[in-house]
């Protein structure tokens, strides 16, 4: 399974509030969510989706549509993948990991 750092930028917006899009944007991952086939988490820069790695790239190409879909002619989508294949881990472990990190 991987984890998938996602930023979807509309360029060219008639003002300068991007949240329209980012709930749109949103809508397109709950009904994959809903499926069981993702898991994703909204942060206040960018969003995190967790799943395996083929399927993520259909989900990212379905983010990556919605501002085209809303009139937009340009849009610019910042991906970082973190695919580590030795062990299972999730978004919470990688959280929970550093957190007891810390309390030593």
């Amino acid at each position: 399974m991987a984890i998938v750092d996602v930023t979807v930028i509309p360029v060219g917006t008639k003002t300068a509030s991007v949240s329209a899009y980012v709930a749109d944007i949103h809508k397109v991952l709950k009904k994959y969510e809903e499926t069981g086939s993702i898991r994703y988490q909204l942060t206040p820069m960018n969003t995190i989706i967790e799943g395996e790695l083929s399927l993520l790239f259909e989900v990212i190409q379905a983010m990556h549509e919605v501002p085209f879909e809303k009139g937009l002619v340009r849009v610019c989508t910042n991906i970082r993948i973190d695919d580590r294949r030795d062990i299972e881990r999730n978004m919470e472990d990688k959280v929970e990991k550093v957190n007891s990190l810390l309390k030593d």
